[in-house]
C-alpha cells in the first residue's frame, strides 16, 4: 500500500504561510523526497501555522512507481473553535479519484 499526501497550489500555500508570518502566527514548513528500493520516486511537502486560536495544515505529494504509475494526494485541515475539517483528493495512476472530508469536534 502506498500513501501519499499531496496540497492545494503553490500560490495558495505561499499567500498562507505569509499571511501567518506576517500576524506573528507559528508557521511552519516541510519538504521531503526519496526513491524506494524498486526505483519508484515520491516527493511530498506541507505547511501550516497557527494564529489567533486557529491553526491549519495543507499538503501535497506525488509518487512515481517503478513502472510509471503516479499517485497524487492533496489535502486541507483546519481547526478553531474546537471543531477542525479536513479534505482531501487522491488521483490514482489511471486517473481514478477519490474525494474525502471529515469533521471533528472536540
Amino acid at each position: 500500500m502506498v500513501s501519499v499526501r499531496t496540497s492545494i497550489g503553490a500560490a495558495a500555500i505561499a499567500a498562507m504561510v505569509m499571511a501567518l508570518s506576517a500576524s506573528g502566527a507559528h508557521a511552519w514548513t516541510r519538504s521531503g523526497g526519496g526513491i524506494g528500493p524498486r526505483g519508484g520516486t515520491w516527493s511530498s511537502s506541507a505547511t501550516g501555522g497557527c494564529a489567533g486560536g486557529s491553526c491549519s495544515r495543507s499538503h501535497s505529494g506525488t509518487y512515481v512507481g517503478p513502472r510509471g504509475g503516479v499517485v497524487t494526494n492533496s489535502g486541507q485541515t483546519s481547526c478553531a473553535g474546537g471543531s477542525c475539517s479536513h479534505t482531501g483528493t487522491t488521483t490514482g495512476p489511471y486517473g481514478g479519484t477519490v474525494t474525502r472530508s471529515s469533521t471533528f469536534t472536540r
